[in-house]
């Protein structure tokens, strides 16, 4: 359920729309709107690049790897979106969807915004936040036990199911004040 992208385009859109009302009351040039655009849809699949790592360098002997690999260089993208889809309950031990990659980039984000008024990179790093926080969201609902699985991959010790609810709080509030603060940067 993690990789179904339209979770990710909705959510994407109702951000877009909500931050787009701002800029258009406070008058921001058309350009601006499509910086952010531009930025929100980008960042909605940035992160799924770890499943190429994870089938083209970690685990490249599988037949999901090959098949991917075959896939890539037909140019067939909607057999990798079906490879995605069909196996990303055994990807767990990924790069960018892991708790220590949530908080460094919560971090950087915070320097970002506080730092640049660039909508472009301030609406990508507000999408990069979002995909994450979207897959939580899912897998918490759906299956918390696979949540914990690939959040705290790599961890002897994980974050107990009934404390995964105060975790994604965290991060949806966090989310909630990079969001307040992209909105504040361009007004």
């Amino acid at each position: 359920m993690k990789h179904d992208f339209r979770y990710h385009l909705l959510v994407s859109t109702v951000i877009f729309i909500f931050i787009s009302i701002f800029l258009v009351i406070f008058k921001a040039k058309n350009i601006e709107i499509l910086y952010l655009f531009l930025g929100l849809f980008s960042g909605s699949f940035i992160l799924d690049i770890d499943h190429f790592i994870f089938w083209f360098f970690l685990k490249p002997n599988l037949e999901e790897s090959r098949l991917a690999r075959t896939a890539v260089k037909k140019h067939d993208f909607k057999a990798v979106y079906r490879l995605i889809k069909t196996s990303h309950h055994t990807h767990y031990n990924l790069i960018f969807h892991h708790y220590f990659f949530q908080s460094i980039l919560a971090l950087f984000s915070l320097f970002i915004f506080t730092s640049t008024n660039n909508l472009f990179i301030s609406s990508l790093v507000i999408s990069l936040n979002l995909h994450l926080l979207v897959d939580e969201i899912i897998d918490y609902r759906y299956n918390p036990k696979f949540l914990q699985k690939w959040l705290f991959a790599r961890e002897s010790t994980q974050l107990p199911i009934k404390f995964l609810g105060r975790y994604i709080l965290i991060f949806s509030v966090i989310f909630i004040f990079f969001v307040f603060l992209l909105i504040n940067s361009q007004i």
